[in-house]
């Protein structure tokens, strides 16, 4: 695509958001910028009233903001006005500024093995392997570095950034978008001790099936099930540096922030919302519509239900902030109490002198 092609019309991008385009709906818009950085040719968003003077001030050629908010923003060259800017300005990101996409291409170092079948339009980056048996599908993207091992599935139009691992017989669906570093199908963390104290690894031989339009950030990783499978659902998206356990299930849609934990064998539901730094024991389920804060502590076994949870142990929002108050007033509350000790003291010697 040349950058001529990405540059739109005001009343394009309104029409593409399905919002109302205010001013000059011919403007033509060719990038996305913050509002300090924008210059002419840029689009910017704003949600609170209170920046729409300098969004007004500032040097963009396009303003998407909340319904009826086009009066206050006079001056500005444009306006598309939608009920939800945020989420237009993304819808409208990615027409003007798509994802690099590379041709078809295999590079001279790449090692792809015989047995392997790869789509129309791959592209596979220098020092990549593609191993017996696996399968790429067509448009997708292996960059620098990365591994694809034996009998491993890849998906159509996916992206495997520089040296993501790609364990044997693992599966990924179509538009997965793997960073840096990603290993997925590595061994799951499972040990039986003898009466000697001994560990023996209990088998790890089962698989991970990551379904279609799920991203995962840099140095995640997701491992194999001990036995069946590990599964990421559809359209769920998973920050850096998280860990999911062997035989772990996340629904679809589902959000989980950066450094988060998940032990083995538990269930994450569909839309489900999870903070950065949450540690999960074994065998705890979080149902559909729950929302866990960042560093919370989940007990093993335990069940989150729908709502807002916080804290460690994980408990309910209102109960937390209850608990943290009590926390913050311990201090008064030690010295009151070593008052009222020095009192108790004071009469009790009082007392015995008069019991004399």
């Amino acid at each position: 695509m040349n950058d001529s092609d990405r540059v739109k019309t005001v009343a394009e991008l309104a029409a593409h958001v399905g919002g109302r385009a205010v001013g000059d709906a011919g403007a033509h818009v060719g990038g996305v910028a913050s509002i300090e950085d924008a210059g002419r040719g840029d689009v910017v968003f704003v949600e609170d009233e209170k920046f729409l003077d300098a969004a007004r001030a500032c040097g963009a050629s396009c303003v998407i903001a909340p319904e009826g908010a086009g009066a206050k923003l006079e001056g500005a060259q444009s306006v598309i006005e939608t009920a939800r800017p945020k989420l237009a300005f993304a819808l409208v990101a990615e027409v003007l500024c798509p994802p690099r996409r590379r041709g078809a291409f295999i590079h001279p170092t790449a090692s792809v093995a015989p047995s392997a079948k790869v789509g129309e339009g791959v592209y596979v980056g220098a020092c990549v392997t593609v191993s017996e048996g696996a399968e790429v599908g067509g448009g997708t993207q292996i960059l620098a570095g990365a591994f694809v091992g034996e009998r491993a599935t890849v998906g159509r139009e996916c992206v495997l950034h520089p040296n993501v691992v790609l364990y044997e017989g693992v599966t990924l669906g179509d538009r997965v978008i793997l960073h840096a570093g990603v290993v997925v199908g590595a061994d799951g963390f499972g040990y039986v001790r003898d009466e000697a104290g001994v560990y023996h690894k209990f088998p790890q031989v089962g698989t991970v099936v990551i379904e279609d339009d799920v991203e995962i950030g840099a140095n995640a990783c997701v491992d194999r099930a001990a036995l069946g499978t590990t599964r990421v659902g559809r359209g769920t998206k998973i920050d850096n540096l998280v860990q999911v356990g062997h035989n772990v299930e996340i629904g679809e849609r589902v959000v989980i922030a950066a450094q988060t934990g998940v032990s083995g064998s538990t269930v994450i539901e569909s839309d489900a919302v999870i903070g950065g730094q949450v540690g999960f024991g074994d065998h705890a389920r979080v149902l559909s519509g729950a929302v866990i804060g960042s560093q919370a502590g989940v007990l093993p076994g335990k069940i989150v239900r729908p709502g807002v949870w916080w804290g460690t142990p994980v408990q309910p929002l209102e109960e937390y902030k209850r608990r943290n108050a009590s926390w913050g007033r311990l201090p008064r509350m030690r010295e009151e109490i070593e008052e009222l000790k020095r009192q108790v003291k004071e009469l009790t010697a009082r007392l015995d002198e008069k019991g004399e």
